[in-house]
């Protein structure tokens, strides 16, 4: 196993800088080992330092830091990346941060960012709360997507899911005017959940109507990844939910 740093060195074992220090109420992932491939670890050296982006304290300036001025949707844990890769190839006009804390995703995506020549995405290898909490200031996002975050299938473990009300209020308040916040989940009791969190957040619409239960049809930039296709042929369902800043 080839082992590659985090972007930020100075990163604590559990995610956060050692000179930050506040509550831990959400968190957006948990550690899990993985296995970094030499191509991921070239990517690491040969396309990180153009598009890894260090964590700060200090709100970020999209247009100093995509070195341009156009629409900018936030990632919460793209996995390997197949599908970010995907949507940023489809839509070039909008800019793509993206976070996710596990090394070989991030490795996976720098090179499919090479081998497909994207220049829309930049990445931050850190806790998404707490890029949310400190990098970006209120109404400066056009759409955030949480595409199958963790179920944790077990009654018990329902708290750790990420889709939570206080996560939900931080989005929103960071969301333009008509800007959308999209997640998907292949699991009906989380989607259920999504739904309620969703539905109770008083700066966000449902753009959904009743007669379909309150989900949306998939957007079509949302590809089907491998997984999904599985689950499909499978029988298993997949339910989006698209709610737009009010």
């Amino acid at each position: 196993m080839i082992e590659t740093p985090p972007s930020n060195p100075s990163a604590s074992p559990e995610g956060a800088p050692s000179d930050v220090s506040h509550p831990r109420n959400i968190r957006s992932f948990v550690r899990r080992t993985g296995r970094t491939t030499i191509g991921q670890a070239k990517a690491f050296a040969d396309v990180g330092p153009r598009f890894l982006l260090p964590y700060t304290t200090a709100p970020m300036d999209f247009a100093a830091v995509y070195a341009r001025t156009a629409p900018t949707i936030l990632e919460i844990g793209f996995g390997m990346g197949e599908a970010t890769a995907h949507i940023a190839a489809l839509m070039p006009e909008k800019n793509f941060l993206c976070c996710e804390v596990h090394t070989p995703g991030v490795g996976a995506l720098l090179k499919r960012i090479d081998e497909q020549a994207l220049g829309n995405i930049r990445i931050l290898q850190h806790d998404a709360v707490e890029v949310i909490d400190h990098m970006l200031p209120l109404g400066s996002l056009d759409g955030v997507h949480i595409f199958f975050p963790d179920p944790w299938h077990k009654k018990k473990h329902n708290k750790r899911r990420l889709i939570q009300p206080p996560l939900i209020a931080k989005l929103a308040a960071r969301l333009k005017p008509g800007g959308y916040l999209h997640c998907a989940t292949d699991w009906q009791p989380y989607a259920e959940q999504i739904l309620e969190v969703l539905s109770a957040e008083p700066l966000l619409s449902n753009t959904a109507d009743a007669s379909s239960g309150g989900y949306a049809p998939k957007p079509d930039y949302r590809p089907l990844t491998k997984f999904e296709n599985r689950g499909i042929k499978l029988g298993h369902g997949v339910w989006d939910v698209v709610f737009t800043r009010v």
